[in-house]
């Protein structure tokens, strides 16, 4: 290093005055430049606070983050928290409690994992948080804005995006999960084929040297890209030279002759009906604060340590303890729906694990954020909370009258892109 600055030293004694003016000048032109650029780049977004009468939040859908970029993005990475990441950014507690409290009728943070982004979007003028972004993939997010000084109000963004089909095939040798996963499937592809058909085949010990099978899955793309969101929409085994199928049909799978595969979900999670103490409100407002905070469940007026039972056949993917929904399960039944079950006392099940319909999963309580012992349940279908007192839950139906032509065609096409017509 040093014999490189003696040398450069020397080529600088030995050029003209005029030259060494002419590069002072050229330097200086660089420098103001750069200096002029970098303002601009680091200029932030100015985003007024607005009442809660003025707020519209179908202005910060997707398109929006292109228009006004935000400015910070963080890739959640293995060992990230939430207060971590804030206080990486500077940005207070207090208001990172802000947005929990707002989460808790959706429960979206407790949700993130390594890839999932978050945009940050602060005021020019005061450095606050003005808006929170939380990218779970491509085609789903979850907004966070700031209305007045009063906090927070969300909005989720799901985008349809277009649904490409392909067929994966193979033999199985050694295990299903082991030959369905070399054909390309996914761990959740191989959980819905397994779950939707386990009545009518051992998954373990049914199959046999020889057995075929052939799946139909969709890919969500979102602009032409790949949202990591599949969906299997036709199953096809061959075991010991009897067809098993399975065929979504409307978002009920059935088989081959039109009959349901889905067992049917209780209406209500637990060993009697208990009195509702608040309805499912998606539009209910703060009575101090006037802000929308969605009631997205039913609450029933349950004891401490009333039994709570699974709604219907699924896998658990969430136990967990949060600030202000306390104890909660999360159950993932099919594709199409998930439940949830908030202020625990405690939970009986882990995360992973499946279960029946009508199985006791927990007992109730009065943990986190509640004005009294309480059940607080809510059903989803399709990534949307829905009145679960009232909503279309699956039945086992058997497909009849106008529907069966529609449905017969569906079969003889998914049949014949599997080459089985």
């Amino acid at each position: 290093m040093r014999q490189v600055m003696m040398n450069a030293d020397l080529f600088w004694s030995r050029l003209p005055s005029l030259h060494k003016i002419l590069s002072l000048l050229f330097a200086l032109l660089i420098c103001v430049v750069l200096f002029v650029g970098g303002n601009d780049a680091s200029k932030t977004l100015t985003l007024p606070t607005l009442s809660s009468s003025e707020i519209d939040l179908s202005d910060f859908e997707y398109k929006a983050s292109k228009q006004y970029p935000a400015n910070y993005a963080y890739s959640i990475s293995k060992g990230d928290s939430l207060s971590s990441i804030f206080q990486l950014l500077r940005i207070p507690q207090s208001t990172m409690y802000e947005v929990l409290e707002t989460d808790l009728a959706i429960l979206a943070l407790d949700t993130l994992k390594p890839g999932n982004t978050l945009r940050f979007w602060l005021d020019s003028k005061t450095q606050k948080l003005a808006k929170l972004e939380i990218e779970f993939n491509l085609a789903h997010k979850v907004i966070y804005q700031q209305v007045g000084s009063n906090g927070f109000e969300y909005k989720e963004i799901i985008i349809p995006g277009t649904w490409k089909q392909e067929v994966l095939a193979g033999d199985v040798k050694g295990s299903f999960y082991n030959s369905a996963s070399r054909a390309g499937l996914k761990a959740s592809d191989i959980m819905e084929v397994s779950s939707l058909l386990k009545e009518k085949i051992n998954f373990n010990k049914g199959f046999r040297l020889g057995d075929t099978f052939q799946i139909i899955r969709s890919k969500q793309t979102v602009e032409g890209q790949e949202t990591g969101e599949t969906r299997v929409e036709a199953i096809r085994l061959i075991n010991r030279k009897s067809e098993i199928t399975a065929y979504l049909y409307k978002d009920s799978y059935y088989d081959k002759n039109g009959v349901g595969l889905e067992r049917a979900f209780s209406r209500y999670p637990l060993v009697k009906k208990l009195r509702i103490t608040s309805s499912y409100n998606p539009r209910r407002r703060h009575p101090v604060t006037r802000l929308i905070r969605p009631h997205n469940g039913t609450d029933f007026a349950a004891p401490i340590g009333t039994p709570v039972l699974s709604t219907g056949d699924g896998v658990v993917t969430e136990v967990k303890k949060h600030t202000y929904a306390g104890l909660y399960i999360k159950i993932k039944h099919g594709q199409k729906y998930k439940t949830r079950y908030l202020h625990l006392k405690k939970a009986y099940v882990r995360k992973g694990q499946r279960v029946s319909r009508g199985q006791k999963i927990a007992l109730s309580g009065n943990s986190g954020r509640s004005t009294g012992a309480h059940l607080h349940y809510e059903l989803h279908i399709n990534n949307r909370a829905v009145n679960a007192m009232s909503a279309d839950i699956p039945i086992m139906t058997e497909i009849e009258g106008r529907e069966r032509k529609a449905f017969k065609k569906t079969v003889a096409a998914h049949k014949k892109a599997m080459g089985a017509g």
